[in-house]
């Protein structure tokens, strides 16, 4: 069930203060007294919380089979939290939430955000929660860039963090100009002030068919379903609901934070045990000698993957079974890593 909490004003990195933050979260597993045993999983850029709730779609649901008694993500031994991004569509303050001064969506007007606010807002509700330290922060893509910035933002708090199919900056294809020009030239846009129009909905159905196509979708449905016209009803069906939810709004916001990340001079400063994997299909976040070398420059633990799949920047959700044995590295306890 995803439960929300409202923190009241929220001052951005920027200085500019949201006067309403309100958090979407799951949870899973107990707190333990002292505080001490959570786990913070991070999602994707368009994707939301309920990555570890079984039922959904695509990147939706992708690490569920993670959880659980005994798993890597152990229930029975840590307290699991998956909460929606600062900017996201999925229940936390962002373009799609209601402004207070204006009693409508923020939309266009929502304020430019960086890493770093994610991550704090993350840290204030982890607080609210009664969480005082981290055993890991870990998340894929998107993800990946949060795990990096609690390891500088926060690193008394956290003792690993763990960055899978994503890089120390980001990909040059990813500019929110670009992004938001794509959506300027529908003619549902309407600078921004789309609400209600279903042609939005429409090309936003598009958009993620080519996305999930880029990222290897194609490729797990043929081998989920050999059926053509069963694939293609299902990846339709899966667009369809992302549509109907996500904000684009949202996507230039993410955007614009994604291009003032860039940890790549940085990385000597991450104490925090680090797992670092790349897929070898993957063509956001391809192998890079460049950034294996920059890792190099970690002074704690550190395990580097490339991770042989077909399955591209999705790669992590689908191939999950064999990101069993480097989580529970991740997560043991120092003395036993």
């Amino acid at each position: 069930m995803l439960h929300t909490l409202s923190l009241g004003a929220h001052r951005l990195s920027s200085g500019t203060e949201l006067p309403a933050l309100d958090v979407a979260f799951n949870t899973f597993g107990q707190l333990a007294p002292d505080g001490g045993n959570a786990v913070l999983v991070t999602h994707g850029y368009t994707s939301g919380p309920s990555m570890l709730v079984p039922g959904h779609h695509v990147a939706e649901s992708s690490w569920a089979p993670l959880l659980g008694p005994g798993r890597p993500l152990d229930t029975d031994r840590f307290f699991i939290v998956c909460s929606n991004m600062l900017g996201s569509s999925f229940g936390t303050t962002g373009p799609n939430t209601t402004n207070p001064a204006t009693g409508r969506p923020w939309g266009p007007d929502f304020p430019a955000i960086t890493l770093e606010d994610i991550v704090a807002v993350q840290h204030r509700l982890l607080q609210q929660l009664g969480v005082r330290h981290l055993r890991a922060v870990v998340g894929p893509s998107y993800g990946g860039w949060q795990a990096l910035q609690w390891a500088l933002s926060f690193p008394d708090m956290v003792d690993a963090v763990g960055s899978l199919v994503s890089g120390l900056t980001h990909p040059k294809g990813l500019s929110s100009e670009a992004t938001r020009q794509r959506f300027a030239n529908h003619p549902a846009w309407n600078g921004g002030w789309h609400y209600g129009d279903a042609r939005m909905t429409d090309m936003l159905t598009e958009l993620r068919r080519q996305t999930l196509r880029s990222y290897g979708l194609e490729t797990l449905f043929e081998a989920r379903m050999p059926d053509p016209a069963q694939r293609q009803a299902a990846m339709d069906k899966a667009c369809r609901q992302w549509a109907e939810r996500f904000d684009p709004n949202s996507m230039v916001t993410l955007a614009a934070a994604a291009e003032r990340f860039d940890v790549r001079e940085r990385v000597g400063e991450i104490r925090a045990r680090l797992l670092f994997m790349v897929c070898t299909t993957d063509a956001i976040f391809p192998p890079d000698p460049a950034v294996r070398g920059l890792l190099g420059a970690v002074p704690g633990p550190l395990r580097y993957r490339e991770l042989d799949s077909p399955y591209g920047h999705m790669a992590s959700g689908v191939e999950w079974q064999r990101l069993e044995e480097d989580l529970r590295w991740l997560l043991d306890p120092p003395a036993a890593a």
